[in-house]
C-alpha cells in the first residue's frame, strides 16, 4: 500500500486529486477568480441557511424567513447578497474563454455549445428528482401547496441560471462593446437601469422592472471585462470604487424608496432582487470594489500548496453546491417534521433558536455532502459533437431560461399530470435537446 502524504487528507482520495489538479495549474492564471466564485457561492448558501426560519406552531409548519421576524438582520444580506461579485468573476472568465476561441479560431456556436453543456448539464438532475419528489408526494397524499412551497423552496437558486444564461448568450456583444467603447458599455446600462427603475417607481410601470434583470446583471458582468484588462486593478482603485458603491447604496435607501434588505422579504412591497434594482447595482460595485481592493495580498496566499488546493477542490463540485444546498435543507426539514417536530419548535428570533442554529447548519451540510459528492460529476460532462448550429444552440438557450425562471417562481407542482406543471417542465429539457445538453456524457479522461 502507498503512504499517504503530508498534504492528503485522510480519509478521502478527493483532496489527492485535488492537489494533483492545483499543481498543474500555469502561472498565468488568476487563482483569486476562481477564490471569489468559491466564496461567493458559499456566501449564498449560508445566508440561505441562516435566514431560513421554519417552525412548527399551532397551525403546523410554518415556512419563515429570519428578515420578517427580526428586522436588524436585513442588513446581514449586504454581506449574504454576493450574486454580483459572482456576474463580475463570470464577466473575467467569459473575456478569457471567449478571446481564446477567437484566438483558436473556434466559432461562436462551439463555443457557447461547450457553456451550455457546463451550466445547464448540473441542473437537470436537480429537475428530474423534484418531479419524481413532487409527483411521488402527491401520490402519497402530501398536499399539492406543501409540494409547491417544498419545490419553491428547493428551485430557489436556478433563477440565477435563467440569468446568466442570458448573459453567456450576449458575451460576443457584451465583449465586442467593451473593447470598442470600454466604460461607455457599463455606463449606458447603469444608466438604462436608473430610468428602468424611474419608470418602475414614478410612473409606476411595474411590468417594466422585469427589463433590470438585463440591465444589472449585464453591468456588473461588464466589470469583470475591466478587470480582465487592468482598469480596476489596485487597492486604492478598488477602494474608490467600494467608497462610491456604498455612498450612491445608502443614499438610495435613506432617501429613496428602497429598503435594506438586499433579499425579498415575504409581505415587503418593494425588493432590492425581485426585479433587481439600481440598489443592487451600488451594493455589487461597492462588494466588487472591495474585494478588489485586496487583490494582490489574497494572489500571494493562494499561491500557497494548501490553500490553492482547497479552491481547486471546492470549485470541482461549486455549482452542485449552489444548485442543491435548498434541495438537501428541505429534505433535512422534512426529515425533521417525520421525528416528531425536533428542531423545529423554537420560535424564531429567541435564543433558543439562535442557539440551535449552529446545529442546524452542521444538519445542512451534512445533508448536502451526499449530493454535492454524487451529482458533482455533472458539472465535469462532455459537450455534445458536431457543434449545432446558431439557432438551435440560441433557441435552446431561450427555452432553458424561461422554464428555469417559471421553475424558480413557482416551483413543480401544478394542475396537470402526476400534479406537475408538465409544460413548464418540459421547457428546459426541450431547450437542452435543441442545444445539445446531456449531463450524462462522459468527458474523455
Amino acid at each position: 500500500m502507498n503512504k499517504k502524504t503530508k498534504n492528503d487528507n485522510p480519509g478521502s482520495g478527493i483532496w489527492a486529486q485535488a492537489a494533483n489538479l492545483a499543481a498543474k495549474t500555469p502561472e498565468s492564471r488568476n487563482r483569486y477568480v476562481d477564490f471569489l466564485r468559491a466564496v461567493s457561492i458559499f456566501a449564498v448558501v449560508f445566508g440561505h441557511w441562516l435566514m431560513a426560519a421554519p417552525y412548527v406552531g399551532e397551525g403546523g409548519i410554518m415556512i419563515t424567513s429570519m428578515l420578517e421576524h427580526q428586522q436588524w438582520t436585513r442588513w446581514m444580506t449586504w454581506a449574504f447578497q454576493v450574486m454580483p461579485v459572482f456576474f463580475m468573476v463570470g464577466g473575467y472568465s467569459n473575456s478569457i474563454s471567449w478571446q481564446s476561441a477567437q484566438r483558436k479560431g473556434r466559432s461562436y456556436n462551439e463555443w457557447l455549445q461547450v457553456r451550455l453543456q457546463r451550466l445547464i448539464g448540473p441542473v437537470l438532475p436537480l429537475i428530474i428528482l423534484w418531479i419524481f419528489l413532487a409527483a411521488g408526494a402527491q401520490g402519497l397524499g402530501v398536499h399539492p401547496g406543501m409540494v409547491k412551497v417544498a419545490s419553491q423552496m428547493a428551485l430557489i437558486p436556478i433563477w440565477f441560471l435563467a440569468v446568466y444564461v442570458f448573459v453567456v448568450v450576449l458575451v460576443p456583444l457584451t465583449h465586442t462593446a467593451w473593447q470598442r467603447f470600454g466604460f461607455k458599455s457599463f455606463g449606458v446600462l447603469v444608466l438604462a437601469a436608473v430610468i428602468d427603475d424611474i419608470l418602475f417607481f414614478a410612473a409606476d410601470m411595474k411590468a417594466l422592472g422585469w427589463f433590470n434583470y438585463a440591465f444589472v446583471w449585464l453591468a456588473v458582468h461588464q466589470l469583470g471585462y475591466a478587470w480582465k484588462d487592468g482598469y480596476m486593478a489596485g487597492a486604492r482603485q478598488g477602494l474608490a470604487w467600494m467608497a462610491g458603491g456604498a455612498a450612491v447604496l445608502i443614499g438610495l435607501i435613506t432617501i429613496g424608496p428602497y429598503p435594506v434588505s438586499m433579499v425579498s422579504v415575504p409581505g415587503q412591497e418593494v425588493s432590492n432582487t425581485l426585479p433587481p434594482k439600481i440598489a443592487m447595482l451600488a451594493l455589487g460595485i461597492a462588494q466588487c470594489g472591495l474585494l478588489l481592493s485586496i487583490e494582490a495580498p489574497m494572489r500571494r496566499w493562494l499561491a500557497g500548496a494548501k490553500p490553492w488546493t482547497a479552491v481547486v477542490l471546492v470549485n470541482s463540485m461549486i455549482m452542485t453546491v449552489f444548485l442543491w444546498h435548498l434541495t438537501a435543507s428541505t429534505l433535512a426539514i422534512g426529515c425533521a417534521l417525520l421525528f416528531n417536530d425536533i428542531g423545529l419548535e423554537f420560535i424564531p428570533g429567541s435564543a433558543a433558536w439562535w442557539a440551535f442554529r449552529p446545529v442546524w447548519l452542521l444538519v445542512y451540510l451534512l445533508a448536502l455532502l451526499p449530493f454535492a459528492l454524487g451529482f458533482g460529476r455533472f458539472e465535469r460532462s462532455a459537450a455534445g459533437s458536431p457543434i449545432h448550429p446558431r439557432w438551435r444552440l440560441v433557441s435552446g438557450a431561450v427555452l432553458i431560461c424561461a422554464g428555469l425562471a417559471l421553475l424558480a417562481l413557482d416551483g413543480v407542482a401544478g394542475e396537470g399530470w402526476f400534479g406537475l406543471r408538465v409544460w413548464v417542465l418540459a421547457l428546459p429539457f426541450a431547450g437542452a435537446v435543441l442545444a445539445a445538453v446531456n449531463p450524462f456524457r462522459k468527458n474523455p479522461s
